[in-house]
């Protein structure tokens, strides 16, 4: 597997993950994990014209893209995924694809979020996810983008939801 970045974003394919992630990371190929759009051809259409021309794109369910990797699919090509929740990650990490780390990027405030960062609120729910991926090894960071610093993800929770 080459992983070079996973991020927990709810917008997807944009401006941040299209023009900043991808050019840094020299990503070939993004993975889009999400059931809804991986049966969707108005939304795979979507995030195709919102993804670099240089750039393969692969919406699949987390299941099918678990195996993908597991099995090489991909090759040598280096694959950024994301995700609009941090559920799939867990999913993923849980089905025995290996990640170092995972950007959380923005997560929108609710009724019932607590603000992390300005762009990363999250739910207690959230919260009890991210800590059974950082419990698996997985590095949590929030960043939004390249050029500003990455936080300690699980410090934040510590620090803001006690």
């Amino acid at each position: 597997m080459n992983i070079v970045g996973a991020r927990v974003d709810e917008r997807l394919v944009h401006g941040q993950v299209a023009n900043l992630w991808t050019p840094k990371l020299q990503v070939e190929r993004i993975i889009v994990l999400d059931e809804a759009a991986a049966q969707d051809d108005i939304q795979k259409s979507g995030l195709r014209m919102a993804t670099p021309m240089t750039t393969r794109l692969s919406v699949l369910p987390t299941e099918v893209a678990a195996d993908h990797l597991k099995n090489n699919r991909y090759g040598k090509q280096r694959v950024f995924i994301v995700s609009k929740r941090p559920e799939k990650f867990l999913d993923l990490v849980n089905d025995g694809v290996e990640l170092d780390t995972i950007n959380v990027g923005n997560m929108s405030k609710g009724d019932d979020t607590t603000e992390l960062t300005k762009q990363v609120n999250i739910t207690a729910a959230d919260a009890k996810v991210f800590k059974q991926i950082a419990d698996q090894g997985v590095k949590l960071i929030a960043q939004v983008n390249p050029s500003v610093d990455a936080h300690d993800l699980m410090k934040l929770i510590d620090e803001k939801m006690k």
